[in-house]
C-alpha cells in the first residue's frame, strides 16, 4: 500500500509544489488548506506522516497537533511542522506540543522526504524513495517552504 502523507498548507502555490513533489517520490499526497479540514481528513483516513504548517485558518498548527496527538488513531502518526517560525521558542513549543521534528521555511525536499527525516527513518525504510528535489517559488524562483 502506497504511504499516505497529509499536507496542511494554505499557501495555495506551496502546497501544490509539495503535492507535486511527494507524489513525484511515490507517496499518496493529500492537502487541507486550514486545520479543521485537514483534522477531517485524518479522521476518514488515517495518514502515515502529516506536514503541519503553523499559521493556519480556523484551527492553528499547534492546535491540530494537540487534537491528533490526542485521538488513538493518530497519537502515532509523525508530525513534521513546517513553518515560517523559527525562533527557538517556537520549535520548543512546536515540540513540547507533539510535533516530532520541525522545520523553518524555506525547507528543501530532500530534508522532507520522509525516509530522511529523524522522526521517520525506523518508521519508513520501507517507503519507496526515487529522487530528491528542491522546493522553490514558482513566482520568486526562490526556495519556499
Amino acid at each position: 500500500m502506497t504511504p499516505h502523507i497529509l499536507v496542511f498548507e494554505d499557501e495555495d502555490a506551496l502546497a501544490t509544489l509539495l503535492q507535486y513533489n511527494l507524489e513525484k517520490e511515490g507517496y499518496k499526497v493529500s492537502v487541507a488548506s486550514d486545520g479543521e479540514e485537514g483534522l477531517m481528513q485524518a479522521e476518514e483516513e488515517t495518514p502515515d506522516l502529516v506536514l503541519l504548517d503553523w499559521m493556519l485558518p480556523k484551527v492553528s498548527g499547534i492546535e491540530v497537533c494537540r487534537r491528533l496527538r490526542g485521538r488513538p488513531e493518530t497519537r502515532n502518526v509523525p508530525i513534521i511542522m513546517l513553518t515560517a517560525r523559527g525562533e527557538e521558542s517556537d520549535r520548543v513549543r512546536g515540540l513540547d506540543t507533539g510535533a516530532d521534528d520541525y522545520l523553518t521555511k524555506p525547507v528543501s525536499m530532500v530534508e522532507l522526504t520522509p525516509a530522511s527525516a529523524p522522526c521517520c527513518a525506523a518508521s519508513v525504510r520501507a517507503w519507496p524513495t526515487t529522487g530528491s528535489a528542491t522546493a522553490t517559488s514558482s513566482s520568486t524562483g526562490s526556495p519556499t517552504g
